[in-house]
């Protein structure tokens, strides 16, 4: 593929983006061109290039929704090579992992289907050699000031409506060492902030140390010289390892931010979900996190039309919503995934109204409790990271908010700033979603 380009089209979480910007990185070695076509803009460049032009789609398959997003973008691509105006379509990820044998029959127009971590077999068909050892490295998608830091992959929870297990297969942790190296080479390349994912943060370690050692790995990473902010997501609440909450409280450099899927409060729900907690145990540790890590910020996930979820535990949820008031929340409506142990052993039959009509009403709860917080924080002064400039201002967010899912911050442009760049500002105007403000020295 000599003087060709392959675009690499990534779907679904940041997970799956970082599994992309290691496949660049690889292609990048045996010295394929590699492009990132995530903007109109970009894309169409790509398709005006008079080079061979090749696309390798990394697909989500978590959800419903997901499923339909991969499948729709495949079809899409798909048009594009029967035309003739791209030269070869390649699939890899979490969708074809899971349904390797039905979508070639399906989709016949995507030259080769691959699985979730077939790197290496991709890299050597398309380079036509094998590429050989290489290093943990990749080229950034994101912002030059941010990036996300994948610390594990797979899940040993197997809730009752999760797939993820049957995709990714059992838990993997990557040794502290070898994370905080490609901390240190990240910090070399301009990163700054650190989001920290895996599929269950709160269980790292316990594969390779005999324990939980989430805490020790935030330390280590918090030890390295330029690293400003470290933002943890994808915690699990059963079994949570306290002592990571001494070194979120103590390291200035943890953001008091914390992302904890719950997914419901009712005692009930929770064990047809297989969450082993209760309602009361939910309670008691976000209680004692508050406690021990004041101003933190929570981000939560919560499920709405689970198999024994009715009004009742409906409105049990909607309580604990007002009780709790959630920093950040987000919500989904259960979706029967196939294999999982809710699909072999429950019948999904609350009704597709009744669970919208359900999750409408939770999030309107949410968006008065997140206008209310954000108005709460009108005439303070937030630290921020710039990440980029538009016309009339700067945009940037506070330690409180991780990119893509939270409020920005607009900020009036009285100085000049770029991306990367840290400052004060004193917020002067708040929106549901939004804040406003001035830089203040």
């Amino acid at each position: 593929m000599k003087g060709e380009k392959i675009a690499i089209i990534s779907l679904g979480c940041s997970k799956n983006l970082v599994d992309s910007e290691r496949l660049m990185r690889m292609l990048d070695s045996v010295g394929i061109e590699v492009v990132y076509p995530d903007t109109p803009a970009s894309e169409a460049s790509f398709m005006r290039s008079r080079k061979g032009k090749h696309v390798v789609i990394n697909t989500c398959g978590f959800i419903g929704d997901a499923k339909e997003e991969s499948v729709n973008e495949i079809l899409r691509w798909s048009e594009l090579r029967k035309s003739g105006r791209i030269d070869g379509l390649y699939v890899m990820g979490c969708l074809s992992q899971r349904y390797m044998e039905e979508l070639p029959d399906e989709i016949p127009e995507v030259d080769r289907w691959y699985g979730k971590t077939d790197w290496h077999k991709l890299v050597s068909d398309l380079a036509k050699k094998h590429p050989g050892s290489v290093p943990y490295d990749r080229i950034l998608t994101t912002p030059r000031h941010h990036a996300y830091l994948k610390i594990a992959e797979g899940c040993d929870r197997f809730c009752a409506f999760c797939a993820i297990p049957l995709i990714t297969g059992r838990y993997t942790s990557r040794p502290v060492e070898e994370i905080v190296d490609e901390v240190k080479m990240l910090v070399d390349r301009g990163v700054k902030e650190f989001n920290v994912i895996a599929q269950d943060l709160t269980s790292y370690g316990s594969d390779l140390y005999g324990k939980p050692d989430i805490a020790r790995l935030v330390e280590a990473i918090s030890d390295v010289e330029g690293v400003e902010w470290i933002r943890l997501h994808y915690a699990y609440p059963n079994e949570f390892p306290m002592d990571l909450l001494d070194v979120m409280a103590s390291r200035k450099n943890v953001c008091r931010y914390l992302d904890i899927a719950l997914q419901h409060i009712s005692d009930k729900v929770l064990s047809n979900m297989r969450r082993h907690i209760t309602g009361a145990e939910t309670r008691s540790l976000l209680a004692e996190i508050r406690r021990r890590v004041p101003c933190i910020h929570l981000r939560t996930t919560l499920m709405v039309g689970f198999p024994g979820e009715g009004e009742e535990e409906f409105r049990e949820l909607m309580d604990f919503v007002r009780e709790q008031r959630f920093e950040r929340m987000g919500a989904f409506a259960y979706c029967e995934e196939d294999d999982t142990y809710a699909a072999r052993h429950y019948d999904d039959c609350i009704p597709e109204d009744v669970k919208q009509d359900r999750l409408s009403r939770l999030m309107a709860l949410q968006e008065e409790i997140s206008a209310e917080i954000q108005e709460s924080k009108t005439g303070t002064v937030q630290r921020v990271i710039i990440d980029r400039e538009e016309a009339d201002s700067y945009v940037g967010r506070t330690q409180y908010d991780s990119p893509e899912v939270d409020p920005e911050v607009l900020i009036e442009k009285s100085v000049t700033l770029k991306p990367g760049d840290y400052c004060n500002v004193k917020i002067k105007t708040a929106y549901p979603f939004e804040l406003a403000g001035e830089v203040v020295i």
